[in-house]
């Protein structure tokens, strides 16, 4: 306790400069390119995980598309890649194109 007193008693009777203990002209300049530093960063990481997202979206969306053109040819529809059903081929059924007249018929 003696020790601190002492010490208090000390610093108070000494006075200090104000320009040695303030950091100055560089350390405002330094502290400025650190700030610029970090913002620019702060901007990159942003750029970069926009990207990430934007390609992960694109990606799900092709697989949602390859999904359903698996699904619409396992029941048998045949679709283009917007997932619209083609226009229908006059003539065409179900079964296939209509080949006309067989070989029997034909004689």
């Amino acid at each position: 306790m003696l020790v601190v007193s002492a010490l208090t008693v000390l610093a108070e009777d000494e006075e200090f400069d104000p320009n040695t203990v303030t950091p100055g002209v560089w350390g405002f300049v330094i502290t400025f390119l650190i700030m610029v530093a970090v913002l620019l960063l702060i901007l990159d990481m942003v750029r970069r995980i926009r990207r990430t997202n934007y390609r992960i979206e694109v990606r799900e969306q092709l697989e949602a598309e390859a999904r359903d053109a698996e699904i619409a040819e396992a029941d048998g529809q045949v679709t283009d890649a917007s997932g619209t059903l083609p226009p229908a081929e006059p003539g065409a059924t179900d079964e296939g194109p209509d080949e006309g007249p067989d070989e029997a018929s034909a004689r």
